[in-house]
Parts: C-alpha cells; sequence; structure tokens
C-alpha cells in the first residue's frame, strides 16, 4: 500500500532537505509536486485541497524557513498533517456495552464483508479473548451463508445454524436471541450486499439496524475502489450511523487514496485494515504509523507487534542458546527462514524498515525476493539430517546430489553455505546480548544501509521506538554473497 505514493513524495522531500536553505517559492513548488502526487494517489481534490493550504501556510513561517533544517521541518509538518488527516489516534472496535454486543457489518457485494467478519472474530476470540457468535444475514448470494459457516470452522467460532426460508430481519431476531441465551460476548452480524447501491439494499439495512441496534456499525470497503469508497462510505453513513470503516485488500492498493480520503471526508474512523487472503491478516489503522510508511520512514513498531504475535519465541531461545555456544546449523537457518516467512517475508519485512525506500534500486539489484527464500528452504530440505548438522561433510558429489534434489545448482548450495558460515559468525559475537528482542529473534539484523539516519526520521520526529538497536530490527537472517555496498546482508544479484 502507499508505494507510488511514497516514490513520489520521497523524490520530492529529498530535493528539500537535501538544500540549505529554502525560499517560499521553493516550498511551493514542493507543494505543488505534493499536490499532483496525492491526486494521482486517488485523494479527494477537496481532502488535497485543504491538506496544501494547511501545510503551506505552516511551512513557509520564518521558524522554518530560517531553521537549522528547514527541509527537515517541512517534512515534519506534512507528516502532522497526514497524521491528521488519517484520524489523529488509533481507534479500535468497541465492546463497553452490555453483551452480546451486536456488531453489523455492512458494504458492497464482494467488497470482502464475510471474510472480513471471521477475521474480526477471530481477533477478538484470541486478543480479546470474547466468545463471539457469527451470523449470516445474506440470503441473495448464493452459499453466503455456508462459505461464514465454513469459515467459521476454519476460525474456530461459532456460527449461527442455517435455516432455510427465513428472511434477513427473522435472521437478525434469531441471533440476537441465540447470543443473549448462549453467553455469547459479541454477536457479529453479517449482512448482504449488492454489486451497486440501491433502494432495496439501503432500505433493508436500515431495518436490520432498527432491529439490531448495534454498538459498532461497520462499513467494509474495498481499497482498490478509490474514489467509489468515499461516495460508498458518504451514502451508507445516510442511511445507518457507521461508527468506523474497515479497509479490505490494502495490500493490493499502491496508490492509498481510498485510505487518505475516507477519515477527512466522512469524518468516521478507519479501524481495521485487511493486509492479505489469510484468516489472521487483519490490522489496527494507526494513523502515525501510517504515515511514517508513506514519508518512507518505516514501521518497525508494527513489525514487532507482528513478530511478538507470530514468532515462537520458544524456538527462537533454543535457537539463541546455539548461537551463543556457536552451534548455529541449518537446521536452525531452515527455522528463521519459516520465522521470517511468518511476519511477510523478506520483502514485507524490509518495507517496513526506516530508510529501506531510499536503497530500493539497490534491493531490486540484489535480486531481494521471496523466491529467495523458497530457494534456499528447498536446498536444506534436500539435505540428509547429519549434513544440516554438520555443513561442512559437503563435498563436491554431496553438492551435486542436493542440487538435482532441490532444482537449484552447485553455486547456489555454495551461496547458502557462505551465508551460513557468515550468519554463525555473526550470530556467536551477538547472541551474548540480553535484551528481549535479542532474546526474541534469536540474533542480529544486518545494519541500515549507508547514509541513513538509524531512526530513519528527521529531528522530532518517531524513529526507532526505545530499547530498539540503532541498526534495526535484531534476529532477521542475513542473505550474504555478492552484497551491494551498504547492504550487508542481502542475497547477491544472481549471475
Amino acid at each position: 500500500m502507499f508505494e507510488t505514493l511514497t516514490d513520489r513524495l520521497s523524490g520530492i522531500f529529498d530535493k528539500l532537505t537535501g538544500r540549505g536553505a529554502l525560499s517560499e517559492e521553493d516550498v511551493a513548488k514542493a507543494m505543488r509536486e505534493v499536490r499532483r502526487a496525492l491526486l494521482e494517489a486517488d485523494v479527494a481534490l477537496d481532502v488535497v485541497r485543504t491538506f496544501i493550504e494547511t501545510v503551506q501556510e505552516k511551512a513557509v513561517g520564518q521558524e522554518v524557513l530560517k531553521s537549522v533544517t528547514p527541509g527537515q521541518q517541512v517534512v515534519k509538518i506534512v507528516n502532522d498533517e497526514l497524521v491528521a488527516m488519517l484520524g489523529d489516534e488509533a481507534v479500535g472496535i468497541d465492546l463497553k456495552a452490555k453483551a452480546p454486543v451486536p456488531v453489523m457489518l455492512v458494504g458492497l457485494q464482494g467488497s470482502g464483508k464475510t471474510t472480513t467478519c471471521a477475521k474480526i472474530a477471530l481477533r477478538l476470540t484470541n486478543q480479546d479473548k470474547k466468545k463471539v457468535l457469527m451470523a449470516s444475514l445474506d440470503t441473495r448470494r448464493p452459499a453466503a451463508q455456508e462459505q461464514l459457516r465454513v469459515l467459521g470452522e476454519q476460525v474456530e467460532v461459532d456460527t449461527l445454524p442455517i435455516k432455510a426460508g427465513q428472511d434477513p430481519l427473522q435472521i437478525a431476531r434469531r441471533a440476537l436471541k441465540d447470543a443473549k441465551t448462549g453467553g455469547y460476548d459479541v454477536v457479529m452480524l453479517d449482512t448482504a450486499g449488492r454489486t451497486h447501491i440501491d433502494e432495496e439494499l439501503m432500505k433493508e439495512t436500515a431495518d436490520i439496524h432498527k432491529i439490531a441496534k448495534p454498538h459498532e456499525t461497520l462499513l467494509v470497503a474495498d481499497a482498490l475502489t478509490g474514489q467509489d469508497a468515499v461516495n460508498l462510505a458518504k451514502s451508507f453513513d445516510e442511511c445507518v450511523p457507521l461508527s468506523g470503516i474497515v479497509l479490505t485488500r490494502v495490500d493490493g492498493d499502491g496508490r492509498g487514496g481510498a485510505a487518505l480520503s475516507m477519515r477527512a471526508v466522512t469524518g468516521k474512523p478507519i479501524k481495521l485494515i485487511g493486509v492479505g487472503e489469510k484468516v489472521d491478516a487483519l490490522e489496527d489503522f494507526h494513523p502515525d504509523r501510517i504515515a511514517n510508511r508513506i514519508l518512507g520512514m518505516g514501521d518497525v513498531v508494527s513489525l514487532v507487534e507482528r513478530a511478538a504475535e507470530t514468532l515462537d519465541a520458544e524456538k527462537a531461545e533454543k535457537i539463541a542458546r546455539k548461537m551463543r555456544k556457536g552451534a548455529f546449523d541449518l537446521d536452525d537457518l531452515a527455522e528463521q527462514l519459516k520465522q521470517m516467512e511468518k511476519i511477510g517475508g523478506m520483502s514485507g519485512v524490509l518495507s517496513m524498515l526506516p530508510g529501506i525506500g531510499k536503497v530500493k534500486k539497490q534491493i531490486e539489484e540484489a535480486d531481494l525476493d521471496n523466491t529467495v527464500v523458497k530457494r534456499q528452504q528447498a536446498i536444506i530440505s534436500s539435505m540428509t539430517p547429519r549434513e544440516r548438522r554438520t555443513p561442512k561433510l559437503l563435498n563436491a558429489s554431496r553438492k551435486k546430489r542436493v542440487a538435482k534434489g532441490s532444482g537449484t545448482s552447485v553455486q547456489d548450495i555454495n551461496k547458502l553455505l557462505k551465508m551460513h558460515r557468515m550468519m554463525a559468525d555473526m550470530m556467536k559475537k551477538m547472541g551474548k546480548g540480553k535484551g528481549g528482542l535479542a532474546k526474541l529473534f534469536g540474533g542480529g539484523m544486518p545494519e541500515m544501509p549507508e547514509g541513513v539516519d538509524p531512526s530513519g526520521a528527521p529531528p522530532g520526529m518517531p524513529g526507532v521506538p526505545p530499547g530498539m538497536p540503532p541498526g534495526g530490527l535484531p534476529g532477521l537472517p542475513g542473505m550474504g554473497g555478492g552484497l551491494p555496498r551498504g547492504l550487508p546482508g542481502l542475497p547477491g544479484k544472481k549471475k
């Protein structure tokens, strides 16, 4: 998300921060380029106009133009206004009401309501320890109720039994009754959608709202629909009082205009964003972190949170103990590669680290993609347990056998072994640290690229959180060999 906008803004602000002094004309020229970038990212015209006027008014003051780092001060102002546009602070789902708390999902057909219903239910079950009942009120789309039942089994959340012949209002009443008698904390109502907004859809939505009296009414909108998502939010909010928005398919939208516009236009907070197809691919919407991502400052806090939720701390500690003894073998490397995949793969991890946007070309030249990780996992899987424990056994004939079994080349195996040796040496030195994250991940992350501020942010702006090592996030495996200068630990470009 926001890749296109991030690239454009990074180029604009690099010009500003690279200059010692700024004039009002310099700021005006930069703001014209920012305006164009926001419009191309599909941000609503009224939002862009207000944003640019506010930033320009603050950026041409004497305290900015005569400051020691005027370019960075302008970036800080843009960051602050982005956060204000997106809603200042994160707003989660409100469950402060008498149980069972009704949560109603509305939106158009195909926006991902049913999948989002299951994702939210899983989240409330795991994180908030709530007992959740899901009910599908969609009697129009074939197998819609069956789809929610299957998803319920997948996430291990109860669903309302399907009864043929009932209309949405009858199902809503039954769901509320069963949730109360069954001792549920939350009842989620997945309403029907249409391919477009019509009177029938709005009447049905309003009728269900009157019966259910939901504590939360969430609009589920597809981020890929751009400006139509903003118009959709307006229409539904006129029909029923929305309490928040859930944006889906955020990972597939390189522009991000819907996210930047919806909060500003509707005044309704974006509460959650869907960042993938998996049932756990749902994140809280943090305006300050999103602003950091847009301006290329990374989002280390979210990365650490994601890691803490998904990584196996017991396995990581076991690897850490072996590292401290210098006994890091290929089985341990394979486990670290699996851990990395859990938090979004190499590209997902790097996209959230500060300063990486500035070395994007170097990363591309390094052929940094997740196929590298898959290839390395295949190589390790093709070895015998003894070879994985003692890599020195891999002579020429064994390497040929492993290459044939994994569909790779002897050169690929040599690169993997070289990387393993480098990691083993590095981890042995770094494994002596006793920080909490070192224990969690079990080692060290390569340093940030040359010329990049360790925090990735100008003075006064949020950077690497307290307690984080200045080099970045510990414990993610490096990918040595043929490295571009300033990017130690990344895979070399294929020859």
